[in-house]
């Protein structure tokens, strides 16, 4: 660029080149502020910015390099302006991100006197659309319209649908809008169907589509990808397929955005097999591919059922991270926020930490978004410290952040530290919802806070107005529970706006079979099998509960329910363990030499296991897993375990003998929640004895 320009100044003097074309030609190639303000620089010199056309092409290009300052600036020093001119101003304001100054502009030039074209109207109306959400505004310009008789225009048309559909409650308007468009093009369409996604009435974008088709409009990628996102939303896998094979009729089967929308369906619908052929048959893998492949694995993981398929998914995902930087393509903030996920859920701290120095490096760990997912890893994968660390150097926080803190806090059994952290969010102005509320509790009930617990209970309802849901109810029962109290337990539940459910009765179940009130604990034990179980342990703990009461026709009726229900073949138990990027799984088995020393060490130091003498005992698999651990796992380094069902009173105990008796902490967490155990003791606050 700057090589031509001594040229074209020189040339100037020799001949009658109109320079005014030149440097419109020459401004249209700029790709940034530097060219631009090299041309900016010539333009001066040659006299050139006398001309209106080239200083308007200059505001433009200002505006697309990102520097509105500049845009504005060239607009200021203007001899004279036309509605060429507010309008470019307009559109690098729309084109930075600053709706509400474009849209200031556009009432600076009404009150300058300018008449505006259709596609200064249609930039206000995006403007409007982007920013202000107020429909009176768009009901001005929309009568303005009418009174001059633009609303027949297309591109008017669309932009009336796209206004309305953005202005909370107008979908109607916006439907009405569309079909009042005289000559519909594919952007018309895409506007409507988009609109619907945005405003859930998914079924009704479906049909726009269809109409579209019947009226013989070619589908472009847009709507096509604004298509599949209602498919995704809806699971409409049967029309996904349909379209598909649309996209491939039409010549779409190479298009990479239309091809990444259709793997996110496969992917959202569980097809992964679909959607790794569709992967591996891309020319060109974008970073948003990458991205939807990692996100797919990770959600993969939270639906499969078999918890040794889960953890390969999320192996997977860790496998198309490190193939993602080979690539040479950079990830993303949302890149970080999916890995770090997988990371939490394969409780795989070595490479969640591996991931936080990648974010420090490439300037993603500034982001809120990144930042929060970065406190969760921690948080699940036992760091409680490093959790507060990561939360700490946060340059911003959201209500999300303080809350995943303070629910972090709460599980780790550090009760102080989360009220003292709900207070400081207080202070800063962050209103806390009803999750937020949820780790308030939780912590109260974790240090047996009653005072404490049943006033924050009444200031979530009184000064925040947030109607209590169920896992309200069953912090404030686990902690009448846990300290024996289960007459107030009981009346608490009887007082409770909402029915009981199976959670809550299971507690009551629990802490009465715990503290030996057998009486409250049988009459706990009818409601909850009344409410039909879908919990496979809950069945295994009221057969338990019969067995030892000697209750043989109340057992019998609970081994009928669990045939039924077919409960043996959904209570699988399997733990596993990351040791040095590998993921290693145990289920359920009979003692060997393994585990056997372990056993034996852990009686000198108080262990006593149930049924001793009992030949071929098995034992549940949460024990290899720790054991496996504590050989492959050098100190001090923490063993993390993951275990696919609650772990029980006798696993609880002998785990924590062993933590004194190796100096090892032990961190397990199971579907209810972590145990941290460290020199004999637990994070949990022994809740496990109720089991």
């Amino acid at each position: 660029m700057a090589s031509l320009l001594p040229s074209i100044a020189t040339s100037n003097k020799r001949s009658n080149i109109n320079l005014s074309d030149k440097y419109v030609s020459l401004l249209q190639k700029c790709v940034s502020f530097q060219q631009a303000r090299m041309l900016h620089a010539q333009i001066l010199k040659s006299g050139t910015h006398q001309d209106l056309f080239v200083m308007t092409s200059l505001v433009n290009i200002y505006g697309k390099c990102g520097a509105i300052e500049a845009a504005h600036k060239v607009f200021d020093h203007l001899s004279e302006t036309n509605v060429v001119t507010w309008t470019s101003l307009m559109s690098a304001y729309l084109h930075n991100a600053r709706p509400q100054q474009a849209f200031q502009v556009f009432l600076q030039m009404l009150e300058n006197g300018s008449y505006p074209t259709n596609y200064t109207l249609g930039v206000a109306l995006n403007a409007a659309s982007s920013a202000l959400y107020d429909v009176n505004v768009g009901k001005q310009l929309h009568g303005y319209l009418l009174k001059y008789g633009l609303e027949d225009d297309t591109s008017i048309g669309n932009a009336l649908c796209n206004f309305y559909s953005k202005s909370g409650g107008c979908m109607e308007y916006a439907i009405k809008a569309f079909w009042r468009i005289p000559q519909r093009n594919v952007i018309s369409w895409t506007t409507i169907v988009s609109a619907c996604g945005h405003n859930a009435h998914f079924a009704t974008g479906l049909a726009f589509f269809t109409s579209m088709l019947q009226e013989g409009i070619h589908p472009n990628e847009f709507i096509l990808t604004s298509v599949f996102s209602l498919c995704c939303t809806m699971q409409a896998i049967h029309v996904g397929l349909q379209l598909h094979s649309l996209t491939i009729k039409i010549g779409f089967q190479y298009n990479l955005a239309v091809t990444n929308s259709i793997m996110y369906l496969y992917l959202k619908v569980g097809w992964f097999a679909q959607a790794k052929k569709l992967f591996h048959g891309l020319e060109q893998v974008s970073l948003v591919t990458w991205n939807a492949m990692i996100a797919g694995h990770a959600q993969m993981m939270d639906l499969e059922d078999n918890n040794v398929l889960a953890s390969r998914n999320g192996i997977e995902a860790l496998d198309m991270f490190l193939r993602l930087q080979r690539s040479g393509l950079k990830p993303d903030l949302f890149t970080f926020s999916s890995i770090l996920t997988v990371c939490s859920n394969l409780v795989a701290l070595e490479q969640g930490e591996q991931v936080h120095a990648q974010a420090i490096k490439s300037g993603f760990l500034s982001d809120v978004v990144v930042g929060t997912a970065l406190v969760n890893m921690y948080n699940k994968c036992g760091s409680i410290n490093k959790a507060s660390k990561a939360f700490v150097e946060m340059p911003s926080r959201t209500l999300i952040s303080w809350t995943s803190m303070i629910t972090a806090f709460a599980q780790h059994g550090f009760s102080k530290d989360a009220l003292d952290l709900f207070n400081d969010m207080r202070l800063a102005g962050d209103r806390p919802n009803k999750v937020t509320f949820v780790g308030v509790l939780s912590a109260c009930s974790h240090a047996g806070m009653v005072d404490e617990a049943l006033s924050y209970f009444q200031m979530m309802k009184n000064e925040y107005k947030i109607t209590p849901v169920m896992d309200h109810y069953g912090c404030i029962v686990d902690m009448f529970v846990r300290l024996g109290r289960l007459e107030e337990a009981f009346d608490f539940v009887k007082k409770m706006e909402i029915e009981p459910n199976e959670f809550i009765w299971s507690l009551l179940v629990a802490g009465c079979r715990s503290h030996g009130n057998l009486e409250l604990g049988f009459y706990a034990a009818e409601q909850l099998l009344c409410l039909k179980p879908k919990d496979p342990e809950t069945y295994t703990m009221l057969l338990n509960m019969y067995v030892s009461a000697g209750r043989w026709k109340d057992a019998s009726k609970v081994r009928k329910a669990m045939k039924d229900e077919n409960v043996m073949k959904k209570l699988k138990d399997w733990s596993w363990i990351s040791v040095k990027d590998k993921v290693y799984s145990f289920k359920a088995d009979k003692c060997d030499d393994l585990l056997g020393d372990l056993l034996e060490k852990s009686r000198h130091v108080g262990y006593q296991e149930e049924e001793e003498g009992k030949e071929a005992k098995v034992h549940h698999s949460e024990r290899f897993a720790v054991a496996f651990g504590l050989l492959k796992i050098e100190k001090p380094a923490v063993v993390r375990v993951v275990k696919s069902t609650t772990m029980c009173k006798e696993c609880h105990s002998f785990i924590k003998s062993v933590s004194l008796l190796m100096e090892r902490e032990i961190m397990v967490r199971d579907c209810k929640r972590l145990h941290r155990f460290d020199d004999g003791k637990c994070s949990c606050g022994d809740f496990a004895s109720f089991l």
